[in-house]
C-alpha cells in the first residue's frame, strides 16, 4: 500500500482521493500488470482497463481498451465526474482524455522486456498445443492487477482497480476490472471491494457486488461474504482474490491462489504486507 494513500487519509482526505492516488503509484511501477507494466495482448499491444467507485454516492467511472493513457485510473475518475457515463472504451475514451488534458503517452512507454518475453512464451505454448485442442492459449503469468480500497474519517468508502488484463488475450477483450459490480464496487452501507484474478469468472459471479449483497441481504460479515464469493469463483473454475473493507473498518483479503501481494494500514496506523497465506 503506497504511503501517499495513507497520508491522504491521515490528513483528512477522502477515500476516493486515497484510492486513486494509490493506484496511480502502482500504475507507474512496471512490476505490476497495470499502466507501465501492463501485459501485451495477442497482437503485441497493451490494452488497459480501470475503474473507480464512490461508496457515498454510488457513482462510478470506468475505462477499457486504452492504449495511450498514462494513468487509466485517473481517466476513470474523470469519466465519473466529468461525463454523464459510467464506462467508456477505446478511441472514444482516449479522445475524451485528450479533450480534458489527461496525459497521453506513446505506446512504447508501456513496453517492458519482461512482459514482451511473457507474450512470446504464450505464443510458443499456443503453437506447441500446450492448451490441448484450443486454438488460443492464455498466459499463466501471476495475476498483477492492482487495486485499492479505503474508508475515510467521514465514513466514506471507495474502491479503485486498474489492469492490463490477461497475458496474450484476444484484442478487444475486456475483463472484470472496469465492470462495476464484478471487479470493482463500493457502497457506504456495506463495503468496498477490488478484485484480481480470472476476470471472466469474476464477471459471471458478479463478485464485488455479491460481497455487498451478502452483507446487506443476508447479514453476513465482510469476512464471511468475501470468502464465500472467492469460494464460489473457485467452484466455477476460476482463481483470484480480493481486497475489501467494510463501513466499520474491518478488512478481508481472501484468495484461492498460492499467494497474493497485499497490504493494509489499520485505524491504529499499523502497516501489514503479505504475499502468501
Amino acid at each position: 500500500m503506497p504511503s501517499a494513500r495513507v497520508e491522504i487519509l491521515q490528513h483528512g482526505g477522502s477515500a476516493l482521493d486515497a484510492t486513486e492516488t494509490a493506484v496511480r503509484v502502482l500504475e507507474d511501477n512496471p512490476l505490476f500488470n497495470a499502466g507501465k507494466g501492463s501485459v501485451f495482448n495477442a497482437a503485441g499491444v497493451n490494452e488497459m482497463d480501470a475503474a473507480i467507485m464512490d461508496g457515498k454516492t454510488l457513482r462510478a467511472g470506468a475505462v477499457a481498451n486504452l492504449e495511450h493513457v498514462k494513468n487509466p485510473i485517473s481517466l476513470a475518475r474523470l469519466v465519473m465526474e466529468g461525463s454523464p457515463h459510467v464506462l467508456m472504451a477505446g478511441a472514444g475514451a482516449e479522445a475524451f482524455a485528450k479533450e480534458h488534458g489527461v496525459e497521453l503517452v506513446d505506446a512504447k512507454y508501456f513496453f517492458t522486456q519482461e512482459r514482451w518475453d511473457a507474450l512470446q512464451r504464450v505464443k510458443s505454448a499456443a503453437k506447441s498445443g500446450a492448451n490441448g485442442d484450443k486454438k488460443f492459449y492464455l498466459g499463466e503469468e501471476p495475476h498483477g492487477t492492482v487495486g485499492a480500497v479505503a474508508l475515510d474519517r467521514n465514513g466514506n468508502l471507495a474502491a479503485a482497480t486498474s489492469t492490463g488484463g490477461k497475458d496474450g488475450k484476444l484484442p478487444g477483450r475486456i475483463g472484470d476490472t472496469p465492470i462495476i459490480g464484478a471487479g470493482t464496487y463500493a457502497n457506504n452501507a456495506t463495503c468496498a471491494v477490488s478484485g484480481t484474478g480470472d476476470g471472466e469468472f469474476f464477471m459471471i459471479a458478479t463478485a464485488a457486488h455479491d460481497v455487498s449483497a451478502m452483507m446487506e441481504y443476508r447479514r453476513k460479515t465482510l469476512q464471511e461474504a468475501s470468502i464465500a464469493v472467492i469460494d464460489k469463483i473457485g467452484k466455477l473454475g476460476g482463481t483470484g482474490g480480493m481486497i475489501a473493507i467494510d463501513k466499520a473498518g474491518n478488512i478481508s483479503l481472501p484468495f484461492n491462489t498460492s499467494g497474493m501481494y497485499r497490504g493494509y494500514v489499520d485505524a491504529n496506523g499499523k502497516f501489514v504486507t503479505e504475499i502468501y497465506k
